[in-house]
């Protein structure tokens, strides 16, 4: 099929590339001309493992190609594929009119009948907000719109695309779902065909269960610090209730970040506030997790009551494995916080090659984890990349004798029973 992916990030450079790699004809589209330089060279906007190799496959067989253009990248699409990642702000709040104006900017060039699927993460309501916009002002064109979820994940979203649990798609005629069908199925056989309202809302509702069972577990975590309980025990005791299960988000560890479950959160409270319909649970979640972020801050305040006295060490910086973003990476707030009271820290990361502003004058950085270490009193592991699991005890030990780690996803538990460190977990007694 012709098929047009606008919105060239990590969502839609992951979409056209895989589309591509399905036997489609993709044309990338992104306003901004840097963007579709460095693609067309085969260089994506952002680490994610296999989509450089598979952009530039798509690019060698001529199955895939990128364009600024709007009237050259739909002239012929069957299907227009909207996969900018919503921007959210400090407050979680999403920028939908920026998404809104990009679409806008294609529609006049549509051909009649083209069907648009929206996979960005936009409020519930968004899809019919852009009939009403192409119904008045392109009504002859008879222009049909979708809804399938976004539903990657940074580190493992060609394996995701390719290969999902489902999709959940909204439709709303007979057209555009054979036409979807037909676009999807070579991806998987498990679609959950559904009104366009119905797949807006279950992004929202999987994004909303997953952030209150990180928030639920983390909660139970800290209560089990204060009252001598293992949060890894009573996870286990939780996972073996058979009305919940071992699949379930309930692991203590790090606050969400990323801004990917925050964003629907907030959705979800905006619904409930312009319905006058009190949402009391989902309301906290957002405090909840910000008041979890405290924990390594809480930790280290106990050991270095004055911090400025205090050499602290920062493993991983990016906000989860297997991405180079730092966008809303709770690592970067931990070392603006540190630097404000006066702490001297150094940091590593196996894929950030410069720090963000002025932190690349007030932090300093090491080449390897264990360098990180030398005469620091603290080691904080706040990205758990593979590198660091593959870093010996007596290597941990030897840098740095006695030092406290702090592991708030308990990546490191092994390191639990060794006495010569001191070994501090989100949800193991105080």
């Amino acid at each position: 099929m012709n098929v047009c992916v606008q919105g060239l990030w990590h969502l839609g450079t992951v979409t056209a590339a895989c589309l591509a790699s399905l036997g489609n004809r993709v044309t990338g589209l992104d306003f901004d001309a840097k963007t579709i330089v460095d693609l067309s060279r085969g260089t994506p906007p952002l680490l994610e493992p296999g989509l450089e190799d598979l952009v530039k496959k798509g690019l060698s067989s001529r199955m895939l190609h990128f364009s600024a253009s709007a009237d050259e990248a739909v002239r012929d699409a069957e299907v227009l594929w909207i996969a900018y990642d919503t921007p959210v702000d400090d407050n979680d709040n999403a920028d939908t009119d920026y998404v809104v104006a990009q679409i806008e900017r294609t529609l006049p060039h549509l051909p009649a009948e083209a069907t648009v699927l929206i996979s960005s993460q936009m409020p519930v309501g968004s899809v019919k907000r852009l009939e009403a916009v192409a119904n008045a002002r392109f009504p002859k064109k008879k222009i049909g719109f979708a809804c399938s979820p976004e539903n990657l994940r940074l580190g493992k979203a060609l394996e995701v695309f390719l290969n999902p649990d489902r999709l959940v798609v909204g439709v709303r005629s007979a057209r555009d779902r054979e036409r979807l069908d037909r676009l999807l199925r070579p991806i998987t056989a498990r679609i959950e065909w559904m009104s366009v309202e119905s797949a807006e809302m279950t992004k929202h509702a999987i994004n909303a269960f997953l952030a209150i069972s990180v928030t639920f577990a983390n909660e139970i975590a800290s209560l089990c610090e204060l009252a001598g309980a293992d949060a890894k025990e009573v996870e286990r005791g939780l996972k073996t209730e058979s009305r919940i299960g071992p699949g379930a988000y309930l692991s203590p560890g790090a606050a969400f970040a990323g801004g990917t479950l925050a964003r629907d959160i907030a959705f979800l409270n905006e619904v409930g506030a312009e319905k006058r319909l009190a949402t009391p649970l989902l309301s906290s979640v957002r405090s909840s997790n910000e008041a979890h972020k405290q924990w390594p801050m809480r930790k280290l305040k106990e050991l270095f009551p004055d911090l400025s006295k205090a050499r602290i060490a920062v493993w991983g910086l990016t906000y989860k494995p297997g991405t180079d973003t730092l966008r809303r990476s709770t690592a970067i707030e931990l070392c603006n916080w540190l630097v404000e009271h006066g702490a001297r820290v150094c940091v590593h990361d196996p894929v950030i090659t410069a720090l963000p502003g002025e932190l690349a004058l007030k932090l300093a950085r090491a080449r390897d984890p264990l360098a990180a270490l030398a005469g620091v009193q603290a080691l904080v592991i706040s990205t758990p990349w593979p590198d660091y699991k593959a870093v010996a005890a007596d290597a941990i030990v030897k840098a740095a004798p006695g030092i406290a780690v702090l592991d708030a996803g308990r990546f490191l538990a092994g390191l639990a029973t060794d006495s010569r460190l001191r070994y501090i977990a989100v949800g193991t007694p105080a």
